[in-house]
């Protein structure tokens, strides 16, 4: 038997911050390639401590839903899981290239294949993409746009930005997009200024987040200048300073993440058919049927 098992933060406060957690591992069970598909949060029940304790399984594959690597992917979780033999320095990482180690968890005798985070998978940057064409409601989205790959960026975490311009660079090389760039809520260039940046009148803005929240649905949206209130909403695409901004929402809750999860664990050895191949289709058909559904 082989088990999945997705962390994440979790939120005491926004009850929303753990539905894309939750409507991944709807995906992935619905695939039928892991016996058993568990959640795990910091702040939610059950938490990092016990949530291997819900598994029955003995090989499990944890995949941790964060988009950077730091304090929670490399000191959190791997403490509260119980990890024996957990070394930092044999994870040889330079900030983005985590993938994965097999450790055991002594206490519920467990082969734990502990992953890194789905943020800095290369995988991402495909979805990042996909968020372009669901906002667009274009599949071949790319001609005439540009896109901001937006993250946080924090001076206590510089991996935190390192995830963004992976992926801006990933994106940038597949000559897809007439301009792309890596922008930050607190540290140079920042979003506020998006419209300096960029030359082509349409930009796709994609903030790298795992959940809609308080920096998707209010700060960035006040700091581009879609709107004065968050409260009162905004136009997708809004006019700001010449340019149409078509601002996505945070990247975690397109479907196609889930297919992230199931190519961590893949990588560290999980077997899953075909399952990568059936989610990127599934999820593909299901976006195209929700853009001709806001249509009618």
């Amino acid at each position: 038997m082989q088990a999945l098992v997705i962390v994440a933060h979790g939120s005491h406060l926004n009850p929303d911050a753990s539905t894309p957690t939750y409507d991944h591992a709807d995906t992935i069970r619905e695939a039928g390639v892991f016996d058993e598909v568990k959640t795990g949060f910091w702040k939610e029940e059950p938490s990092f401590r016990e949530v291997l304790r819900t598994v029955e399984s003995e090989e499990v594959y944890v995949v941790p839903l964060f988009i950077s690597e730091g304090y929670f992917t490399e000191e959190v979780i791997p403490r509260e899981l119980r990890l024996d033999e957990w070394d930092l320095d044999e994870w040889d990482s330079d900030g983005t290239s985590a993938t994965h180690t097999t450790l055991e968890a002594a206490d519920v005798e467990k082969t734990v294949h502990y992953c890194g985070p789905v943020g800095t998978h290369d995988a991402m940057s495909d979805v990042i993409v996909r968020r372009a064409e669901s906002v667009t409601g274009d599949p071949d989205v790319g001609e005439g746009f540009a896109l901001a790959v937006v993250g946080h960026g924090t001076e206590r975490n510089e991996n935190s930005a390192k995830a963004v311009r992976l992926h801006a660079d990933r994106i940038e090389g597949m000559d897809r997009f007439e301009e792309v760039k890596a922008l930050f809520m607190d540290e140079d260039p920042e979003i506020d200024d998006v419209a300096d940046f960029f030359e082509t009148t349409d930009v796709v803005v994609v903030p790298l987040f795992v959940s809609d929240g308080y920096h998707t649905q209010e700060d960035i949206p006040e700091d581009m200048g879609l709107t004065d209130d968050y409260r009162t909403g905004w136009e997708t695409p809004s006019d700001v300073d010449g340019h149409r901004i078509w601002y996505a929402g945070a990247v975690g809750t397109e479907a196609l993440t889930a297919d992230v999860l199931i190519e961590r664990a893949a990588d560290a050895g999980a077997n899953v058919g075909d399952a990568i191949e059936e989610i990127r289709r599934k999820t593909r058909s299901a976006g195209a049927d929700a853009e001709a559904g806001a249509g009618d």
